[in-house]
């Protein structure tokens, strides 16, 4: 049996450590009440999350608009830090995050494709053949999520995330960060290193899936742990498109 010790000890940074611990103070009101997180659970509503991203892509890709861009990336992150904090409110929070989120994308998208002849379809075709790539090497453990691989990953996420509030801030005064958002071999460089990151996130999302059942969590975490695959997803899917602009444009 696996001791309580190991299974909080794997997540991402949105499924934090913390997350499968902090359920067992928190009541599940749901009408699952008497079940527990499954794997089948959370990859179901994993799908419903997609189709529901991909709905309010599609519409606000055939109308864009720089209003859902913006509602898109301030409201979906208000909402994963509300999650983050209300994990029991997920089986809402979830889907809202993915509607609004799907507004961006669509938008950005738009944008993205207006500039660049198929540079969509290249990085939803890429972002996909990624997931996969890495669903595979988990699956079959050609790589393990063990303790060093899992710190690794969230150190360099927290470095990017750092890099890129500061780049934001620094941004107001007219200043950007070099190569952060240039082509050439070092930009290029630093966006398939960033990808890199975003991918080895998918794996441990796939842990989180596996551990969040074999520790009893409450079912409400099938939508708390679909939203941080979809989170990935969506930001490994941006960082190629970024990655795909930089090379036509060269």
């Amino acid at each position: 049996m696996i001791k309580k010790r190991q299974l909080l000890s794997r997540s991402n940074p949105v499924l934090s450590e913390k997350a499968l611990q902090d359920t067992q103070s928190i009541p599940d009101t749901s009408t699952a009440a008497s079940q527990s997180m499954t794997v089948t659970g959370a990859v179901n509503k994993s799908f419903l999350l997609g189709l529901l991203m991909l709905s309010t892509a599609v519409w606000s890709w055939l109308n864009p608009n720089p209003t859902f861009l913006w509602m898109g990336a301030l409201g979906g992150l208000g909402v994963v830090i509300v999650c983050v904090f209300k994990k029991e409110w997920a089986p809402w929070l979830a889907p809202l995050y993915a509607g609004l989120e799907g507004l961006f994308l669509g938008t950005i998208s738009a944008f993205y494709g207006s500039l660049y002849n198929g540079i969509v379809f290249q990085a939803i075709t890429l972002t996909m053949a990624v997931f996969f790539a890495m669903l595979f090497l988990y699956k079959t453990r050609l790589i393990v999520v063990t303790e060093r691989l899992r710190a690794g990953v969230v150190m360099a996420t927290a470095a990017i995330a750092i890099v890129y509030v500061l780049n934001f801030v620094l941004s107001f005064f007219g200043i950007q960060m070099p190569f952060l958002h240039q082509t050439g071999i070092v930009g290029i460089g630093i966006s398939l290193v960033i990808i890199g990151v975003a991918a080895m996130n998918l794996l441990l999302d796939f842990d989180f899936f596996e551990k969040g059942e074999q520790y009893g969590a409450p079912a409400y975490m099938e939508w708390f742990a679909a939203m941080g695959l979809l989170i990935t997803l969506v930001w490994l899917y941006i960082e190629i498109l970024r990655l795909l602009s930089m090379l036509q444009r060269d």
